[in-house]
């Protein structure tokens, strides 16, 4: 087959469509632009720490206000586009409006990944220090990316914040959707494969380890079979919680209880009571009261 024959191939098959064609429609965002953009903000919120030359005190100012142009120059353009394929009346008004919203935020998402960094610190005996956390702990790049698309997202923004989590997820294999709500002082432990869906709640002080799963029981279906979307399907993770590698958690009624403890492989479709401790005996699932003297191997802040 020639590469003439090929190209008219193609050509038809453009033609027919089948939803994977976006010809003569809205520009979308582009990737490479939009995972620029998660590195300019990782810079933007860990200063010094990204850079290929140091950054003293005395430059921070000067360095600041060109990055926060170039970010501002970027998000603004590329959340134009997501507006207009959305089919807002003025896109450009209203990217610029929503991208300063954003860019308000920032002093306030850079406290939350603050509180991340310790409770990874308190968290990992084999931490060091907090910058090695910063520079080698996936969880930082995940965490902090989430809590910046979890802003584009309530603030209604489409395509940009699954993007931006999406650069993540590739980089660190830590799949977490921007719609999750995340509190304070949150530690993902090693992360490979860890998955939290779009209508999880995580309270504060929470870790969790590898593999872990905060996923949905099934999908409601309208009358054509179609999923329903924004119904609750995922989990409740209450203050306190740990939950050990490659636990399944699933269910928007599923609740786990402050101070509780999920064991390694468990399979959870029941709530968990507070101060409770969920595992596998043999094949049998067992709930139970946590005792008092129970502490967890990372040591005795999360004792009871």
């Amino acid at each position: 087959m020639t590469t003439r024959a090929i190209t008219q191939a193609l050509l038809e098959s453009y033609a027919q469509g089948g939803g994977i064609n976006h010809l003569d429609g809205a520009n979308l965002p582009s990737q490479d632009r939009v995972n620029d953009l998660a590195r300019d903000l990782m810079h933007l919120l860990f200063p010094g720490f990204f850079e290929d030359t140091g950054l003293t005190q005395a430059d921070a100012p000067v360095w600041l206000e060109k990055l926060l142009g170039k970010i501002e120059g970027r998000l603004a353009t590329e959340m134009e586009k997501s507006l207009r394929y959305a089919g807002h009346a003025d896109a450009k008004t209203e990217a610029q409006r929503t991208t300063l919203q954003f860019l308000s935020t920032l002093p306030e998402v850079r406290r939350l990944v603050q509180t991340d960094v310790a409770a990874a610190y308190s968290g990992d005996p084999a931490a060091r220090s907090t910058d090695e956390i910063i520079l080698a702990y996936p969880c930082v790049l995940a965490i902090s990316l989430q809590r910046l698309a979890h802003v584009l997202y309530a603030l209604q923004v489409p395509l940009l914040p699954r993007m931006l989590t999406e650069y993540a997820h590739e980089r660190t294999g830590i799949d977490i959707h921007p719609g999750a709500h995340i509190g304070s002082h949150f530690f993902i432990d090693h992360g490979t494969g860890v998955v939290i869906g779009e209508t999880a709640t995580i309270g504060t002080h929470v870790k969790i380890y590898q593999g872990v799963t905060l996923g949905a029981k099934s999908f409601e279906t309208d009358g054509k079979n179609n999923p329903v979307k924004g119904v609750k399907r995922h989990p409740d993770i209450e203050d306190h919680v740990t939950i050990y590698a490659h636990a399944t958690i699933l269910g928007g009624d599923t609740r786990v209880g402050a101070h509780s403890v999920v064991g390694a492989n468990v399979w959870l479709r029941e709530s968990v009571p507070a101060h409770s401790v969920a595992y596998y005996k043999e094949t049998s699932l067992v709930i139970r009261p946590r005792k008092a003297h129970e502490i967890l191997v990372d040591g005795a802040d999360w004792a009871i």
